[in-house]
């Protein structure tokens, strides 16, 4: 179900322990706990109600000091705009009336918590068609190891670099790599902020938010890190998939680091790319990896059309071809990137990406130039000066 947000505001011990067992029975987020409403600070009120932005306001109206009728239209006049769940002690014909000529979405009373199951459920599915049907902005390019040291770190961390210079736009690069991310160390980011602190702060995700969040170290290029601690990563694939569904509203170009190997969280979030570039080595193994990973997709329903394979640290001379490497893999090879490890295990070791002067930086440009839509120009000579 849609991760919601829950505010309440219970005064009844016995209405709240009910409501309290529903919220854990569900795994709910809940925003904040209030034994009444604000009696003479509501501009602190809805200004609350405003940053944390609950999907549902459950409000006891057993006992209320003020016209729920204006109550309803103060809540409402926020940006926010939850709906509204009225709770009672029990139900009364002239309450039901008042709840519902007030704008209440539900009247709920003991008891409680299959109807109030039920019509969160409901609310759930209505925020998950909206979502769903949000637009979804600039495009977003997913690299993903078929398994650990395959390289799609390296290969996101250059092609986001390079793809400013080529499409003369911002461009995000997001690390997603909840195990390992290695984003902000390739790039020299220091910023303390990740994608953890977007994904549990969903209600206030604005263009404003998200600007403290990331960094730019690199010209035309933003960059969000991966979380750093154990604690910090422990993000649904629900969360991940609105963190980027967002951030690719705000960029004409989102590159992903989606780590290494299928996971919960990759498979909610490549459903919003328009491309993943599948990264390998010739090593037994990683290739044996492919064919799972493209296995799984394909049973998954993923467009297997979006799936870009990139054969990594091409070694000179080999025993078998391309041509009987994608016979075998059941993919055609998009890309291919020659062995430089020394010569980029050295940039890295100097605190910087790889000249793009360079044999391997040139293969990067490449593949970023690819994405762009760009065409090498060749290289003319005149006759005459």
């Amino acid at each position: 179900m849609y991760p919601l947000a829950v505010g309440m505001i219970v005064e009844s011990k016995e209405i709240w322990d009910e409501l309290a067992q529903v919220m854990r029975e569900m795994s709910l987020r809940i925003v904040f706990e209030l034994t009444e409403l604000p009696s003479s600070d509501w501009p602190g009120f809805l200004d609350r109600v405003e940053r944390v932005r609950p999907d549902v306001i459950l409000l006891e109206v057993t006992k209320l000091q003020q016209p729920l009728d204006q109550i309803m239209a103060r809540i409402q006049s926020t940006p926010a705009q939850p709906a509204v769940y009225a709770v009672h002690r029990e139900a009364d014909p002239t309450a039901i009336l008042t709840a519902m000529r007030a704008g209440a979405a539900e009247f709920l009373f003991p008891p409680l918590a299959s109807p109030l199951k039920e019509a969160l459920e409901r609310l759930g599915q209505i925020r998950q068609r909206a979502y769903e049907n949000q637009p979804r902005g600039g495009k977003a390019i997913g690299f993903l190891s078929v398994k650990g040291g395959c390289g799609a770190t390296t290969l996101a961390c250059h092609v986001a670099a390079e793809l400013p210079k080529h499409t003369n736009t911002k461009v995000l690069l997001a690390d997603l790599d909840l195990q390992s991310g290695m984003v902000g160390f390739l790039t020299k980011t220091k910023n303390p902020y990740s994608v953890s602190d977007a994904a549990n702060n969903l209600e206030r995700l604005d263009p404003s938010y998200w600007r403290a969040l990331v960094s730019n170290g690199i010209p035309d290029l933003e960059i969000i890190n991966a979380p750093s601690t154990p604690a910090s990563r422990a993000l649904s694939p629900q969360q991940l998939k609105q963190v980027v569904a967002f951030a690719r509203t705000q960029y004409p170009w989102t590159i992903l680091d989606l780590g290494r190997s299928l996971t919960a969280a990759t498979l909610a979030v490549i459903d919003l790319t328009d491309l993943v570039y599948l990264v390998t080595t010739h090593e037994v193994p990683a290739l044996r990896q492919v064919q799972q990973i493209r296995q799984t997709l394909v049973e998954g329903g993923f467009d297997v059309s979006k799936l870009r394979l990139v054969l990594n640290r091409l070694p000179k001379n080999s025993d078998i071809t391309l041509e009987e490497l994608e016979a075998m893999l059941g993919l055609p090879i998009d890309t291919t990137i020659p062995n430089q490890y020394h010569a980029l295990q050295d940039a890295y070791a100097e605190g910087r990406l790889i000249d793009s002067s360079s044999t391997l930086g040139r293969s990067f440009t490449r593949l970023a130039m690819k994405l762009a839509g760009v065409t090498a120009k060749k290289k003319t000579f005149a006759l005459f000066a």
